[in-house]
């Protein structure tokens, strides 16, 4: 079988994280699992070209290496609105008029859009950066809350482990789930999260409920799969429902439905995890009133289906 001839362009100051997530899925030796891609790594200007970290590497390429990709990886660019030369946007467009595919990861999409190739299309960055990339490219239709965005011809991602995602989303559409999980489980990691997962999710830091609250928190935390309202709660609480929404404001900086909501999210979350049940018997046991239900809301707080949760962190994700 012909090998999937993968080649990362870098350029000085390099991060070798970001080179590191191509180079460790393309360029991987794993002794269990078949090597379908040969990578390897060119540069303008072959010789030594320094790094972020302090340490510069050889590279023994030039661009005439992108003549023969099949795929072409921009891992980072810094900084990110450092020039880009004449001569690397003509030879990306010509390696993509020739059918190469070129994924950027991270900033590496500012280079990308300097090409015009992603001109009326969405793509994605850093969160850090998206701001910067929208306004410096307003033909592009920039989304700031996904990992990645695959257009089959070129695709962009977030930031630093968002390239392993798109590493990893780019190989599973060559060669399948099953190949792309053994590769994601030789690197201990999950094989598949869904492209439109937010980049990150902010949480409240942890509040500690003083024993006015403590008891009732406890009491419904066993009862999710009941009818639980404000009232049945200021009912066990032994508090009036005002005073009730006061101390949960007061020590959880949310309001009593908030709150249960999160809980019976959080419980859906184990269930996904670590049970094979169907949606509609989870939902049953954390208390939520249907599928749909439990799909809106997941969606809304996590930035991802609970089908694709399960796929990411469930625990028949593991090969046998």
């Amino acid at each position: 079988m012909k090998r999937h001839r993968v080649v990362a362009l870098v350029n000085e100051p390099q991060s070798p994280f970001e080179l590191a997530s191509a180079a460790e899925v393309f360029g991987g030796v794993r002794p269990d699992v078949p090597r379908h891609y040969d990578f390897r790594v060119c540069a303008e200007h072959p010789g030594p070209v320094a790094t972020t970290v302090g340490y510069p590497m050889l590279v023994d390429a030039g661009l005439a290496a992108l003549r023969r990709a099949d795929t072409v990886v921009i891992p980072g660019w810094q900084p990110h609105d450092a020039p880009v030369s004449a001569a690397i946007i003509a030879a990306l467009r010509s390696a993509h008029r020739r059918g190469a595919r070129i994924a950027a990861i991270c900033t590496g999409a500012f280079v990308l859009a300097r090409t015009g190739l992603l001109d009326g299309r969405r793509a994605t960055t850093h969160w850090r950066h998206t701001a910067e990339l929208a306004a410096d490219f307003p033909e592009l239709r920039v989304d700031r809350d996904v990992l990645f965005v695959d257009h089959g011809d070129v695709a962009t991602s977030a930031g630093t482990g968002a390239g392993i995602d798109l590493c990893l989303h780019l190989v599973r559409s060559d060669h399948g789930a099953a190949y792309a999980a053994q590769i994601a489980l030789n690197m201990v990691l999950p094989p598949h999260r869904e492209g439109s997962q937010l980049q990150y999710a902010t949480r409240p830091a942890p509040v500690r409920a003083d024993e006015s609250l403590a008891p009732v928190l406890e009491w419904a935390s066993t009862r999710l799969h009941n009818r639980l309202t404000v009232g049945r709660l200021a009912e066990q609480a032994g508090l009036s429902e005002r005073t009730l929404a006061r101390r949960f404001a007061e020590q959880l900086g949310v309001s009593p439905g908030q709150w249960l909501l999160g809980q019976r999210l959080d419980a859906a979350r184990v269930l996904l995890e670590s049970s094979d049940l169907p949606v509609d018997a989870i939902v049953t046991r954390v208390g939520l009133a249907s599928a749909v239900n439990l799909r809106r809301r997941f969606r809304s707080r996590f930035g991802t289906t609970p089908g694709g949760y399960r796929r990411a962190f469930g625990e028949g994700r593991r090969l046998s």
